[in-house]
């Protein structure tokens, strides 16, 4: 909410806010939903389909894509049993990045290179704990170091396009 309403102060015509699960409202949704700036979409990063129609319907327009998405669990690994939860923390902190990238990141790249509207940045939100591993935040500080790598990937593979990757 707060990076939203720092965009519209900023100046943003336009801010999508994707959110994950249309069926729970989250606090403050409803202030977002009355700033005339804001549209709310659905966006699963888990979902590869939902995330190739989006950028399909937007990616043209955006200038900005600020991914924040993250599911986050402490607890180390040895006090926890199954690899579910380290599942669910790659699905959305690391793959959830490389769909998003997969999808919107061939017209930002096209964008960047255009002269006229060249504009364009992506942002990932990490964590200090994808550069130092934390015990009690093990499989999380996990995915969040395999973001940042990915991070790295695509902040080389947009630069010549003229997106930078922050």
């Amino acid at each position: 909410q707060a990076i939203t309403r720092d965009l519209i102060d900023a100046g943003a015509e336009l801010v999508w806010v994707g959110y994950a699960e249309p069926w729970k409202r989250f606090p403050g949704m409803d202030e977002l939903e009355q700033l005339p700036q804001v549209e709310m979409v659905p966006l699963d990063v888990t979902d590869s389909r939902g995330v190739k129609q989006l950028a399909g319907s937007i990616s043209a327009k955006v200038d900005i894509l600020v991914n924040n998405a993250e599911y986050h669990r402490a607890e180390g690994i040895a006090s926890r049993y199954g690899v579910e939860t380290a599942r669910a923390e790659m699905d959305i902190n690391y793959f959830g990045l490389l769909r998003l990238a997969q999808e919107f990141g061939p017209v930002m790249r096209a964008r960047g290179a255009d002269g006229v509207r060249s504009a364009t940045a992506w942002v990932n939100l990490l964590s200090i704990y994808a550069l130092s591993n934390f015990p009690a935040h093990g499989t999380y500080s996990a995915s969040k170091a395999a973001a940042f790598s990915l991070t790295q990937c695509l902040r080389a593979e947009m630069a010549p396009a003229g997106v930078r990757v922050v």
